[in-house]
């Protein structure tokens, strides 16, 4: 696994290790819950990008998966979107994102559902968008320094890309029709082998944004928005 990106995932994972009682953040000029053993968005630059980036399908229908805090799904709410679920693996999180969607006004049309990526969703429901910000560093290992187990760890870590493999794999059938497929992803990331997944599956991965920042441990981070487009013939 790349060095870099082993730092940074153990960097993060220590700062939300340190978050051991319920607390608010500020985050896109609003205040939100972030209760302990949830992925906090305001400790990196990429949420803020990507709640700006994403095209919501406003008067549609947006699912987030790995959701978190539900910063991104209450915000896809509150910028017009008719219908928005957001899953989580935790059951911490999904109590977050609900946390979220009281306290800005949107659990009328925001529900939760606990459980791994698409596995939860209501059967047979499609999405006008679908974005995951995946947790894109490789399993580092048992070795020294290697990070412990549970709940936070999946926010960071996908073993194999096994994930990845799943979302790819499962995606096409909760898009609605010119439904449109997203990732936040960075250059820390094993790119060739998520080109590699998406071309098994029939997708075209094509770069929508990017933006680079100089990391704590001398390399500069790009993070990016992904688009999956069908490939020719699917």
């Amino acid at each position: 696994m790349d060095s870099t990106a082993s730092q940074v995932a153990l960097q993060l994972l220590n700062q939300h290790e340190g978050i051991s009682s319920s607390t608010t953040f500020r985050l896109l000029g609003r205040d939100w819950d972030l209760l302990p053993g949830v992925y906090a968005p305001h400790l990196t630059r990429s949420a803020a990008l990507y709640a700006e980036w994403i095209p919501y399908p406003v008067g549609g229908s947006f699912c987030e998966i790995g959701s978190g805090t539900g910063y991104l799904a209450v915000t896809a709410a509150l910028r017009g979107c008719r219908l928005v679920h957001a899953t989580d693996i935790t059951s911490a999180a999904a109590e977050n994102i609900a946390l979220n969607a009281r306290r800005h006004g949107v659990a009328d049309r925001l529900s939760v559902h606990r459980g791994d990526l698409f596995a939860a969703l209501p059967a047979g429901e499609r999405y006008d968008v679908v974005f995951w910000n995946s947790n894109f560093v490789e399993d580092p290992g048992q070795g020294p320094g290697a990070p412990a187990g549970g709940d936070l760890r999946l926010a960071f870590y996908d073993p194999d890309y096994r994930a990845h493999d799943a979302y790819l794999r499962d995606a096409r059938d909760r898009l609605a029709p010119g439904g449109r497929l997203l990732l936040g992803f960075t250059s820390l990331g094993n790119t060739a082998k998520l080109t590699e997944l998406a071309q098994r599956y029939g997708w075209r991965p094509r770069l929508l944004r990017a933006v680079g920042y100089d990391s704590p441990f001398g390399e500069r981070i790009h993070y990016q928005l992904i688009e999956f487009l069908p490939a020719q013939g699917r």
